[in-house]
């Protein structure tokens, strides 16, 4: 199999990236007391070995004090940007990256309303929510029933001085991240934690000018987004996650045609977003009726800036089609992929799980090489 276009350079602002492969983040909670240690720095360091062109870190927590909470997550095991320890600390993974040839960004990430109540590092902080709301009961979820009846009743909406103090955060610690040494700043947007939870009308059910329409309630995001490029300068990227699903319910939409799609994301591209990170189950299926493109396809042509598709690459299934989980098989068919990346549908590919079990998977596609039999077992090792 051909792979060799997927390996052509990107320039992006001030950064280059060897390839068009993206390690997408996954969470690990190997970080005690939210600090990465020489083991961090070594996970991350095989795979920038391994040729991966750009290596997007698991979620790191904001410098705000509800940013992250027990979620089926871990205790206080989520690395964060939150100072000058934590600078020190990252500054060893982004020096190891950086000393075998790899670009790195951090996920910067605020759970929202899947934070629990009295968990987390700071336990006494509740949970931020938009308009108090969790989200429905009923959707499709991984969530265990006792985590559901924990958090489903609303708590107040968030007043304007929180989401102030909330965006003031996001710029803190992008602050820090650029002085890690990382070289570019990624967002999550999706997944039904904070921003996203401003995107989604179940959870956003505010009438003010943070959630009375979907260009409102865009407006969160935009302002991250916005202060953030502020802080970091005209160099450095900011790629940002979106995704229809979100974990309260696998079957939610944010946008139910391009139309809406690109009224959601048109303010991020307009405040400073370079890379739309489209986060689907499996990303070689139609978004909207009357096409064959895929949601990473819809978001670059809504709003002109590149955009990487994620989900399901090198799995024969996607992430929650089946609760038995999925495989990687030691020759997938990656012409999918190509036949999509070759029509200019989207510009970078984002590999989770096959990374997460195989730090050299990207030079094994280069090469053709025979990649690593994977199963769900499998994570339980995190190499």
């Amino acid at each position: 199999m051909i792979t060799a276009p997927l390996f052509a350079p990107l320039s992006v602002r001030g950064i280059t990236l060897a390839n068009r492969v993206v390690m997408s983040p996954m969470t690990r909670g190997f970080s005690p007391d939210g600090l990465p240690g020489p083991d961090v720095a070594s996970y991350y360091r095989r795979r920038a070995e391994g040729e991966t062109g750009l290596i997007i870190t698991e979620g790191v927590g904001i410098d705000h004090p509800s940013a992250l909470g027990e979620a089926g997550l871990g205790e206080n095991s989520i690395p964060m940007l939150t100072g000058p320890e934590s600078v020190e600390a990252w500054r060893l993974v982004t020096d190891a990256v950086h000393a075998s040839g790899g670009v790195i960004f951090p996920q910067l990430w605020h759970m929202g309303p899947m934070k629990e109540a009295n968990t987390g590092p700071v336990p006494a902080a509740a949970p931020m929510r938009p308009s108090g709301l969790w989200g429905p009961r009923g959707g499709l979820t991984s969530l265990d029933a006792g985590y559901l009846d924990r958090v489903q009743p609303a708590t107040r909406p968030m007043t304007d001085e929180e989401i102030a103090d909330v965006i003031a955060a996001y710029r803190r610690s992008a602050s820090y991240a650029k002085n890690a040494g990382f070289d570019g700043i990624a967002l999550h947007g999706g997944h039904g934690y904070l921003v996203d939870s401003f995107l989604w009308s179940e959870t956003n059910q505010r009438t003010d000018a943070w959630g009375k329409d979907l260009v409102a309630r865009s407006r969160f995001a935009a302002e991250v987004v916005r202060e953030i490029r502020a802080e970091i300068g005209e160099t450095m990227p900011i790629s940002f996650r979106f995704s229809q699903w979100k974990q309260q319910d696998f079957k939610a939409r944010l946008a139910s045609t391009p139309e809406e799609l690109e009224q959601i994301l048109a303010p991020l591209a307009d405040a400073g977003v370079d890379i739309f990170e489209a986060s689907t189950r499996y990303f070689n299926r139609p978004e909207f009726a009357g096409s064959d493109m895929n949601l990473a396809g819809w978001a670059k042509k809504v709003t002109g800036k590149l955009s990487m598709t994620v989900g399901g690459i090198g799995i024969n299934k996607g992430y929650y089609d089946s609760m038995a989980g999925a495989e990687t098989v030691a020759q997938p068919d990656l012409t999918p992929l190509l036949d999509r990346f070759m029509r200019n549908e989207f510009d970078l590919v984002g590999v989770g799980r096959s990374l997460l079990h195989d730090a050299n998977w990207t030079r094994r596609a280069r090469l053709g090489e025979p990649f690593l039999g994977f199963n769900t077992d499998s994570l339980a090792r995190l190499i």
